[in-house]
């Protein structure tokens, strides 16, 4: 009985050590836990993004660490489409590390997993990891092909470059040395928003290498230099020491023996470092060994002691032993927790640090596109200015009945003019985008005519290359619509001007559909079709990016900008669609996309979209010209004479005010930039004692949100320059004629 009642009061103290030994235990790891739960974030993306960093870097635990993130997060959340990534980047990974049987098992787990559903950029990355392994096997031929159908499933760039950097190792190995430059050459130059600098980086050391078997040494040089310095600037690690070695043998080539030898000791720092590191992760390895056995032999001690108090029936010592233990076991606690908050300090420290960084680097960005969209502004100003003296004499010269030699001459000229201003326009529509200055109007129009009007407005253009312009509309859609009709005109004159330039003797087709409606809700289809040159595979992929047109020859036989389809792009954003492309080369190109709009059943009156142009009787008006430009004061002074209009000019604002104050007009002419008093302060001060005589502004202006300030500051309309001679002319009539009646009453 007595030895009964030993074990018991053992068992029991045993019991009270063990729910104490995993409180604490617990409570560490809750700290543990929260520590991760700060850092960790469950969209498998970003765990990719961190472990291709880490990759690039050489820095392969570490990326592992992050794929079985991903794996877990993607587990969690169900996304199989982002277990596959998982899986696929796991053998990719092991892949840059020579272990190929377990490349093959991940590969055949995604493998397993795409049988399932449909995911076109997984298949491609299952033939992309299959053709490394053919050429890694010397199959080349083999490794191509697959590599093709890969870019045929997936157009995503940054997949798309890296099969070009494989493609291009692969043609080195065939001793196709031209193709092999021509794709490292592409990817030096590349826009890949993920690995831009490590393909750079890449690509410089496989044009090195080529350089170096063909024994181009100088031009092999270059580029290796070319990658050391991408490599350091990155912290590229395999690239660094690739490109030391490389330089090694190089510069060792050329007989500059000085230069060899610093990148062979560049090597052999590396090499050092890398051994130091080796040996700490070593150390650190062993130290953790040598105090988990030490903890194992302390148990075993206490253990046997247990065992020999129990012989001997001394109590006393067991509680003893016990307490002992107990408070070792407290202490390495009490040291883990300690030291799990002060990683979780750290953790908050350097989370603090970043968010102040990603501040900067937000506010920096935001700075540079303010710069810029006021450089445009300003740069938009002054080359208007000039452009309004050139349109206005061209103009004024057609007028006065010049000889047919001199009309030739003018007409070019004035084509060139509209050309450039044409060219200002589109580069501030992509600065507007850009800065986010743009916003959909919601606006009621009739589709069909909006269509019509600007097929209109082509068919010089179409005629000038002997294409018919044909529109395929479907009657079902309803007429009155709500949109912006502005825009939605925008689109269609860029995709239908574009279809015209690049079709000869041929026909440009507008198709407009109705996909579905249901009640107010409907949902159109748009294409533009034309059977012209067409558009090559390899150029479709960059056709949409500004001031591109395909190639050198294409720009240089059919002119333009290449920002036409950036604008269409932008535009169909702002309404959540996307432009999308078919093309043959030779055969014609399709443009279509979908757009969702609301219509308006009940209307049945159809509502004009622009006002009808009036005719004016001008004669007798006398008008104040206020402009500070000698050339555009004659211009202005002579189009008015035109239509028996008589004017004064002031030079600057202050001018401006005096002769309002002492003469009375029919209307004032405001330029808006002007040294000194500028036409807004001169409104304003005019505004106080007149506030009849209409005030139209004259300026090179053309960002939408600076008329804002215009208007208040008591404008009546505004006129952009440089401006069509009709539209001058409107402009003065409407806000002179329609203010007739106002100003007879107040006087």
């Amino acid at each position: 009985m007595k030895f009964n009642f030993r074990h018991i009061a053992t068992y029991r103290l045993i019991l009270v050590l063990v729910v104490l030994f995993s409180f604490l235990k617990s409570t560490a790891q809750e700290s543990i836990l929260e520590t991760q739960d700060t850092l960790e974030l469950q969209d498998p993306k970003i765990y990719f993004d961190r472990a291709r960093i880490f990759s690039n870097q050489g820095q392969t635990d570490l990326a592992l660490e992050e794929l079985e993130k991903a794996s877990k997060a993607a587990e969690e959340n169900e996304d199989v489409k982002s277990l596959i990534n998982s899986y696929q980047e796991h053998a990719l990974l092991y892949l840059k590390l020579n272990k190929e049987e377990t490349t093959y098992f991940f590969w055949d787990r995604a493998k397993a997993l795409l049988k399932d559903i449909e995911y076109p950029y997984g298949d491609a990355m299952q033939k992309y990891i299959e053709a490394i392994l053919l050429f890694h096997d010397g199959k080349n031929f083999q490794a191509i092909f697959l590599l093709n159908e890969a870019k045929h499933l997936n157009n995503d760039r940054n997949f798309f470059n890296n099969v070009l950097l494989v493609e291009a190792k692969i043609y080195m190995n065939l001793e196709k040395y031209e193709s092999a430059a021509k794709n490292f050459n592409s990817l030096i130059i590349n826009t890949d928003i993920y690995e831009s600098e490590f393909l750079a980086a890449k690509a410089y050391l496989g044009l090195a290498q080529l350089n170096f078997v063909t024994e181009n040494l100088e031009e092999s040089a270059s580029n290796a230099e070319s990658a050391l310095k991408l490599a350091k600037e990155n912290a590229f690690a395999k690239e660094i020491w690739e490109a030391n070695e490389l330089l090694t043998k190089v510069y060792e080539s050329l007989g500059k023996y000085d230069s060899s030898l610093a990148s062979n000791k560049n090597l052999l720092h590396i090499r050092d470092s890398l051994f130091n590191i080796a040996k700490m992760k070593t150390e650190t390895k062993t130290a953790e060994k040598i105090q988990f056995d030490f903890m194992s032999d302390e148990i075993r001690r206490q253990e046997q002691k247990i065992e020999e108090l129990n012989e001997s029936k001394n109590q006393s010592d067991i509680a003893a032993i016990l307490t002992s233990a107990l408070l070792i076991i407290i202490t390495l606690l009490a040291v883990s927790l300690f030291r799990n908050n002060q990683i979780k300090l750290k953790t908050n420290d350097l989370l603090q640090t970043k968010n102040t960084e990603l501040k900067g680097a937000r506010d920096a960005a935001v700075t540079a596109m303010e710069a810029k969209t006021n450089f445009l502004s300003t740069v938009s100003h002054e080359l208007r200015t000039p452009l309004y003296a050139v349109t206005g004499l061209t103009h004024l010269l057609l007028e006065e009945n010049p000889s047919e030699n001199q009309k030739e001459h003018l007409k070019a000229l004035k084509f060139s003019g509209d050309y450039l201003l044409n060219f200002i326009n589109d580069i501030l529509q992509i600065n507007k985008i850009d800065a986010d200055k743009l916003e959909p109007m919601n606006v009621e129009f009739n589709l069909k005519k909006i269509l019509q009007e600007v097929i209109d407005s082509l068919q010089q253009s179409a005629h000038s290359n002997d294409t018919d312009i044909i529109l395929e509309y479907d009657e079902d859609i309803p007429s009155h619509l709500m949109s912006d009709p502005i825009k939605l005109s925008q689109v269609f004159m860029n995709l239908v001007g574009n279809a015209l330039k690049f079709t000869k003797n041929g026909e440009v087709k507008v198709i407009a559909n109705l996909v579905e409606k249901k009640e107010e809700n409907v949902k159109l289809y748009f294409e533009v079709k034309d059977n012209g040159i067409g558009i090559s595979r390899d150029q479709q992929e960059n056709i949409f990016e500004g001031f591109e047109q395909g190639s050198i020859q294409i720009n240089r036989e059919y002119g333009g900008t290449g920002l036409g389809l950036t604008i269409v792009k932008s535009l169909l954003g702002l309404f959540d669609s996307k432009i999308q492309l078919e093309s043959k080369l030779g055969e014609g190109s399709s443009f279509f996309f979908e757009l969702d709009m609301k219509s308006k059943d009940a209307l049945v009156d159809d509502v004009p979209f622009e006002i009808s142009e009036k005719d004016f009787e001008f004669k007798g008006l006398h008008l104040l010209i206020v402009e500070d430009n000698k050339i555009n004061q004659v211009i202005t002074k002579k189009m008015l004479t035109k239509k028996e209009i008589t004017s004064d000019i002031a030079n600057n604002g202050g001018e401006a005010i005096d002769l309002a104050k002492a003469n009375k007009y029919d209307g004032i002419l405001m330029d808006i930039h002007m040294p000194g008093i500028g036409g807004e302060e001169a409104t304003i001060e005019i505004r106080k004692f007149d506030k009849i005589t209409p005030i139209v502004a004259l300026t090179a202006i053309s960002l939408d949100d600076s008329l804002e300030s215009f208007y208040a500051a008591g404008c009546n309309d505004v006129i952009t320059k440089p401006f069509k001679p009709e539209v001058f002319y409107q402009k003065i009539g409407e806000n002179i004629f329609d203010n007739k009646n106002l100003r007879s009453s107040v006087t």
